[in-house]
Formats: C-alpha cells, sequence, structure tokens
C-alpha cells in the first residue's frame, strides 16, 4: 500500500507527518507544495510541540505485507 506523507516541523523543530493513502501519481511536486504551504497558512493541524511552521519534506511510502502460513 502507498502513502504520501507530508513531512512539517513544528514549533519545537520536532517533525510532524501526516500521512494520505493512496495518492495520485505520478506525484505532482508543485501542487504537493502549495497544499502544504496552504495548511500552514491556514494553521490547518497542530502537534503536541505547537503549530506546524515549515515543510521539511514530503515522500511517497510503499509498503508490501506478505502474510505466512504457519500452520
Amino acid at each position: 500500500m502507498k502513502k504520501l506523507e507530508l513531512k512539517f516541523l513544528n514549533e519545537d523543530d520536532k517533525t510532524v507527518t501526516y500521512s494520505l493513502e493512496q495518492p495520485i501519481e505520478p506525484a505532482d511536486p508543485a501542487a504537493i507544495k502549495a497544499a502544504m504551504e496552504e495548511i500552514i497558512n491556514q494553521n490547518a493541524f497542530t502537534s503536541s510541540g505547537g503549530d506546524v511552521v515549515s515543510i521539511k519534506e514530503a515522500r511517497i511510502v510503499d509498503r508490501t505485507v506478505e502474510e505466512i502460513e504457519l500452520g
């Protein structure tokens, strides 16, 4: 399963990550950056370390899970 991770820094300079499932691919870096800037401008999210204040990074993470038959 793929997820888009949006990573911000908060007022305590700690990383805050928000994950979105099933991202649109290929990723549009300009649109992602604009959305992250809007999240900061609208003060849409907060964390235990305060409001998110800057962009750190964005990435798509692909996690594959394989069940193991035990019996």
